[in-house]
């Protein structure tokens, strides 16, 4: 049987609910399916704070029928296949839905299996990361578990990743930890990129901060390996001047972000960028070959942060054209690449990095952002999560 709808969203997420909500609530006539296999929904950006022991995972979770909108039709499945030239998505349960208009916001694809041996030894052998539900708890047990001079490693992918402050951010909490309880331990922070943070008046800050903790910094690095029995990792280098060294390094604990990409039916669809990320113009956020598609949150490609704070504001442009799209008008809203990043520096401590494409500081509040504040930790642990389920989701702000 033919299913067709006016629009439909692809994912159930922030980016997709919010979305969907704000889209009904400026015209509640709209015809408007979700397609997302999830039973979960998950404020994702508290895990920092589950791995360092001041928030209760479960309160990070919700079912996902709970945030799903009245008036939309939930198609839960997975997409397999986008067929965009025939505005046709085949689905995992062997069915084909046809759509008008279509937004794509599947999210990440987080490639545990791309480090040998990690599947393996994560939540086990010391080896922990915030990046997932599961195993968020864990990173708690290795911070409080580790051993008086033990060595705590933290790394950091060369792919982009959704929040990403979210490896320094564990790290930061960790240390702070242990100078709090008076435990010596070599804290090591290793990552693919070129430098601590893109934009340099919040840089500034976290150098400080590094040499505050005595962290040792080593960058164009990938983690390849780990082999949790031994409690060794299997670094290369990917940098000009140590491309193909291997470096295998002992550990105690060691909190790995796992590499990511746009999900594998996004990279071989016709949707996709030469990167694999959908390819949309960066300020209307419409697609530059295929008009009647619209990208937001995570799997655009956007050269930003990929942050909720990112989807708080590309979301109202996404409405704002589609809706003039749709009435046969200009679209005139814009997207200036605004993202932010509240970076936990330690309990009781934050700086909250705003800025644009341009890597300007676009910040909301009259004092200087880039210093660590007790006020901007509390915003970060109690009034943004409040915030996401009851003002960003439903699609009031």
């Amino acid at each position: 049987m033919r299913i067709h709808h006016q629009i439909i969203i692809i994912g159930g997420g922030n980016a997709g609910i919010s979305v969907a909500n704000q889209l009904l609530r400026k015209n509640p006539s709209l015809d408007i399916a979700i397609v997302d296999a999830a039973d979960k929904h998950y404020y994702q950006p508290a895990w920092t704070l589950v791995g360092g022991g001041v928030f209760d995972i479960q309160k990070t979770v919700r079912d996902e029928a709970s945030v799903m909108p009245d008036k939309v039709r939930w198609i839960k499945a997975m997409v397999a296949e986008v067929q965009a030239d025939k505005n046709k998505l085949e689905l995992s349960i062997g069915e084909s839905i046809y759509y008008d208009y279509l937004v794509v916001s599947p999210g990440i694809q987080l490639n545990w299996s791309a480090i040998k041996g990690l599947q393996e030894s994560l939540g086990k052998n010391g080896v922990c990361s915030n990046y997932s539900f599961e195993t968020a708890p864990y990173t708690w047990e290795c911070v409080q578990a580790l051993p008086q001079g033990g060595k705590a490693i933290f790394t950091n992918p060369p792919t982009p990743v959704k929040c990403g402050g979210a490896p320094q951010k564990a790290m930061y909490l960790s240390a702070d930890y242990f100078k709090k309880h008076h435990k010596a331990a070599d804290v090591q922070f290793w990552s693919g990129g070129t430098r601590v943070f893109g934009v340099e008046k919040y840089e500034k800050t976290l150098k400080q901060v590094i040499h505050r903790y005595g962290i040792q910094t080593q960058f164009f690095v990938q983690l390849v390996e780990i082999d949790g029995p031994a409690k060794k990792a299997k670094f290369m280098g990917i940098g000009e001047a140590n491309k193909g060294q291997e470096y295998w390094v002992e550990y105690d604990m060691i909190h790995v972000t796992p590499p990511q990409t746009a999900p594998d039916f996004i990279q071989k669809s016709s949707l996709a960028n030469a990167t694999g990320w959908v390819e949309v113009d960066k300020h209307s956020l419409q697609h530059v070959r295929f008009p009647n598609v619209f990208s937001c949150g995570d799997v655009a490609g956007l050269p930003v942060s990929r942050t909720g704070a990112a989807i708080r504001k590309q979301a109202p442009v996404l409405v704002a054209n589609l809706l003039s799209l749709l009435k046969g008008e200009t679209m005139q809203a814009s997207y200036n690449g605004y993202s932010s990043c509240p970076i936990v520096t330690g309990y009781g401590k934050l700086i909250l990095a705003e800025f644009d494409y341009d890597n300007v500081p676009t910040e909301t509040f009259p004092f200087d952002q880039s210093q660590e504040r007790w006020s901007m930790y509390q915003l970060k642990t109690k009034i943004l999560p409040w915030l996401y389920w009851n003002e960003i989701l439903p699609g009031k702000m």
